[in-house]
Parts: C-alpha cells; structure tokens; sequence
C-alpha cells in the first residue's frame, strides 16, 4: 500500500488562538510582540494585520505608522509547540501517526485512513472544516511523502485544500523553497536562476554537493520519496492497539458497551493467535468537543479472555461522559505478555494460585479498589521478623525457599511494633498484665521467651525476646521485650495471632 502523508500548515496560528480566546479581535488588525536590542519587533499578525501590509519581522513602531489602530499583546514564550502538541493529539482521530512540524504545521500519516472518510477529498475536508469552526486559519496537502505534502501545503495555487492528481507534476513547479531549505539557500539558488524545483533535478548531484552541501540533496530525496523520511508521533503507536470510527457519534452507555466488545474480540483474537494475554489496557473515546475520556484496567496474570476483561471494564463504563457524542474509540495494550499453557489434570482441580477463578476474582477486586492494594507475600532469608516477610513482583514469582514452620508466627505482623506498658513478675517470665491501646489486658496463657538477635552484619541493635501470650477474652498477641532486665528496656506488640 502507497503511504499517504498530510501536512496542515497553520498560517496564523498564534493569532488565531488569541483570538479565539478573545472574540473582539477577530476582525480588527492584531500582532503579538517581543523586545529584540530594546526594539519591540512583530512576531505573529493576523489576517486583517497582513492585508493591511504588516508582517512578522517589522518593528513595532514602523507598523503603526503604517497602521495606526493597529493592537499588539506580548508574545507568550513555547507558545507554538504547546498548541500544536495539543491540536495533534486531537488530531488522533484522523491517524494514530500524528507529529508537530515546528513552528506552524502538522504532518499526519494518512495511509489506510482515507477509507474511512470516502476518499482523500472528503478527509481533506473533514479535518479543514473542523479546524476550520475552531477558529484556525490552514491549508491542507495530502501526497506521497511528508516533503512533498509540505511543499504543496505551503506553495501550491490550489488553496486551501490540495489533493493533485499529479501530485509530482505539480511538486516540480513549486519554488526552491519547497524543498524546505534554509533562507541563505534558496537566495543563492535564485541568484543562479534555480528558482524552481524542476530546475535542479537535471543538474549533476556532485554539483549540488559541492556548492549546497548534502542538506539540499537530503529534502529533495525525502520529497521524491528516494530516502525515508521518519515522522516522530506526539503519542507512540502501541504495537498491540486497535482502533473503531463511528459513523455517527456514541452518547448512551450501550453504544460504548458494544465499541468495547467490538475492539477486544479484535485485539484478543490478535494476541491469542501470537500466544500473548494483555496484563494493562487503556480504552479512550474521543468527543466531538476534543476531549477524550479514557478508563484502564490491569490484571494479575495475562489474559486474552474477553468475556474477564470487558467485565474489568465494566464497573469503570460509568464514569464515560460521552457529552455531544464519542467518534472515536481506541484500545491500547501497554503491556504484553505471553501466556503459558499447562496441562490440566481429569481428577485433580487447579487450586491456589493456579485456580483460574481466584485470578479472576483478584483481577475484579484489584480493579475496583484500586491497584497496590493486594499483594502477596514471600518468606525472605532473614531471622529478624521485620525483614523475614517480601512482598512478591507478581503471582507467579517462585521462592527458593519455604515458610518457617518450626516456631509459631503471627498471621498479622505489624509493619512497625508498636510499645505497650507491662509488668512481668520476674526477669524471662512473660507478662502478667499489660496496656495496649489504653485496655488493659490480664495474661492467662503465655508460651517464651525466644529470644531473637538483632542481625548485626546488617544494623546493630539490642535482642528482642518474643512471647505468644493470651488473654481473658482469649485473644492472642505476640509482644517482646527490647533488651534485658538490666539495660533500658521497653516491651512492644508486634502480631496478632487468629
């Protein structure tokens, strides 16, 4: 398939927006100014300013001679890449491929697109008029190359929308400054008569080489098509995504519904085939207004079960605000990965972790309560109970080691001991009473002391010894004194048992 590339050329956009933001310039005569050497020089006009004789460059004072009721405003520094970087991601809805061409253009790949819209002309239309009833002033091109699309954006008679049938023919009687060339270039291009792109293409390269240097030689082959030319995209194109136009814009909770459904049986049939299941997903829908609404959902093991995750989904739809209509709706894998298969057993059901329901039920929880809220814990290679518990990378991580089983531990550890007061009889005698959380609890049972030494190659610090202790209400706690009888000591709580 021949790629196709639009270029859009915004001949005022600074202007333009500034007036879109203030309606009362629009058909009075405007420039944006900056201080150059003390001078206020004109960095941008509008239309009404340009007909008038006023362009970029002039100095301030020399317009207004020219014009005296002209108005000026101070330019806003990175103004032009803030708003191209904004209208490309709105422009997403035309292409997924879509780069800011500084100072005052887009490019678009249009390749496979045009389809959609019945043609080049009615795509060409489509996103003229919508830019159009923003308030921009553009010209639009579609051809063969970026370059080449660029050239006739900016040069060609057929504004301001151009899809030439013979886009070459017409390329090659655009002038030199088509080629997108430096300024000194193109002068000394037509100081020798080279004033038109067909005028340098029967000349020698070596030639060109020598007196141009390798830049001219460099946009004529990217123009022509002989060298590639790479577009960066203002959003990068997920290698698994999936994208659906609607013929006419989705406002109620169903239609939604059913563009999911739609976009998952596609991607899921994509990565079944490849042996892939998605761990995150985005879903966003783009309004008519420019906004784009977006929900994503994340599982524990990959998947490409569409019924598991449209119902992942499910709970987030809600919060879709459709507003005036969504026209457009796109599913994105951030992340991918491969699925491996085992072999189920006739007499014995997966249980655990390996039982596909529980994932599933984790995967519904996580996503309605939010990620990092579950986790699950490994026994780590340390005698200290603060560093004896990890939290695990995923569910599938394997441990090289086992749970100790040998001493009893605590189902609830807490993650910092928190002090108690207590009193014990005699020195290695467990509590007989002691306060926690302003209750005072009297110590019927208890099981100790295990003493546990501080691991010194790591930090130093005083032993602790534990004891597993019940009381009246038969509660069980696991509390410990830091330190011995003699020394300064201080008694904590650190678990609770079931």
């Amino acid at each position: 398939m021949q790629k196709r590339f639009v270029t859009i050329w915004f001949r005022y956009l600074k202007t333009d927006w500034f007036c879109h933001r203030h309606p009362e310039l629009l058909h009075l005569p405007f420039v944006l100014t900056d201080m150059d050497h003390g001078r206020m020089i004109i960095t941008a006009v509008n239309p009404v300013a340009y007909q008038q004789g006023i362009v970029a460059g002039m100095v301030l004072a020399d317009a207004r001679a020219i014009v005296p009721s002209l108005i000026y405003l101070d330019d806003i520094p990175g103004l032009p890449q803030k708003l191209l970087r904004s209208i490309a991601k709105w422009c997403i809805r035309f292409s997924p491929i879509v780069s800011i061409d500084l100072p005052d253009g887009i490019i678009i790949e249009a390749t496979g697109c045009t389809n959609l819209w019945n043609g080049e002309i009615s795509y060409l239309g489509s996103i003229f008029n919508r830019l159009k009833q923003i308030g921009y002033n553009v010209n639009a091109a579609i051809g063969d190359t970026p370059g080449k699309a660029w050239g006739l954006a900016h040069f060609s008679d057929q504004q301001p929308i151009i899809r030439c049938e013979d886009e070459l023919n017409a390329f090659l009687f655009l002038p030199v400054a088509a080629l997108r060339l430096e300024v000194d270039t193109v002068k000394r291009l037509d100081k020798l008569g080279l004033r038109q792109i067909r005028s340098i293409l029967s000349m020698p390269r070596s030639v060109l080489r020598r007196r141009f240097g390798n830049h001219l030689l460099m946009r004529l082959d990217q123009a022509l098509g002989r060298q590639e030319e790479i577009i960066q995209p203002v959003q990068p194109v997920e290698p698994y995504s999936e994208r659906l136009p609607c013929l006419e814009p989705i406002v109620t909770a169903t239609g939604i519904e059913l563009a999911l459904k739609k976009l998952l049986e596609l991607l899921c049939k994509r990565l079944q085939q490849e042996g892939k299941g998605i761990r995150k997903l985005i879903f966003r829908g783009y309004r008519i207004d420019g906004n784009i609404q977006a929900i994503d959902i994340g599982t524990n093991r990959a998947s490409s079960n569409v019924n598991h995750l449209f119902k992942l989904f499910e709970i987030k739809i809600s919060s879709i605000e459709p507003a005036l209509g969504i026209e457009l709706f796109t599913l994105e894998s951030s992340k991918v990965e491969d699925i491996h298969s085992t072999q189920e057993k006739f007499w014995d059901k997966a249980c655990g972790l390996e039982n596909p329901g529980l994932i599933q039920l984790l995967d519904r929880v996580s996503n309605k309560i939010g990620n990092g809220h579950i986790h699950r814990f490994l026994p780590a290679e340390h005698h200290w109970p603060d560093r004896s518990v990890r939290i695990a990378a995923s569910l599938d991580e394997k441990t090289t080691i086992q749970w100790r089983t040998d001493r009893q531990r605590p189902i609830h550890l807490l993650q910092n001991p928190e002090p108690i007061w207590a009193t014990a009889p005699i020195p290695d005698y467990p509590p007989m009473l002691f306060r926690y959380q302003n209750k005072l609890h009297k110590v019927k049972k208890a099981d100790g002391p295990e003493r546990i030494e501080k691991e010194w190659w790591i930090e130093e610090g005083q032993h602790r010894d534990y004891y597993a202790v019940e009381d009246e209400e038969g509660k069980r706690y696991w509390i410990f004194r830091s330190g011995h009888y003699s020394d300064s000591y201080q008694w904590f709580i650190h678990g609770f048992f079931a």
